[in-house]
């Protein structure tokens, strides 16, 4: 009775793998059918090579460095804007984005000396131009700069 293990395939069904380089009965031997000299006759090229063209860690640029992406992006506000406000407001970040005057409470706010304030306001900003906090302290208010 014949069994699992016993099962083999049929002859001639199958053939050894081809080995090169192992004498020149085998018809692979001496050049190992890779025919006389040339790139293809060698053991490998490197993955990056081009060709023999100027490869393109070396055709791209790159010079220098910038530090604008390290900068400190600022949302910005004009002096003529915080008109909107009552007299003797303490005009905080909050106030600010529940106004629609900024768009995040979490971005730092710079604020800028463009028009004119005739309202005495205590302004709390992380910055302020020069122009605009003589202009709030100008009209009596006051400025605080937020860490």
């Amino acid at each position: 009775m014949r069994r699992l293990q016993h099962l083999r395939p049929a002859r001639g069904a199958t053939s050894d793998s081809s080995r090169r380089g192992r004498g020149r009965g085998t018809g692979k031997g001496g050049t190992s059918g890779k025919g006389h000299k040339g790139q293809k006759a060698r053991s490998s090229i490197q993955p990056w090579f081009e060709g023999g063209q100027m490869p393109i860690q070396r055709r791209m640029s790159h010079k220098g460095f910038n530090n604008a992406r390290f900068a400190t992006k600022y949302q910005t506000v004009n002096v003529e804007k915080l008109a909107r406000f009552e007299p003797d407001t303490v005009v905080t970040v909050d106030l600010m984005k529940e106004s629609g005057l900024i768009s995040s409470r979490f971005r730092p706010v710079k604020v800028l000396g463009k028009g004119e304030v005739k309202k005495a306001l205590t302004v709390c900003a992380h910055a302020f131009s020069a122009g605009a906090a003589r202009l709030i302290e100008a009209a009596g208010g006051t400025v605080e700069v937020l860490d």
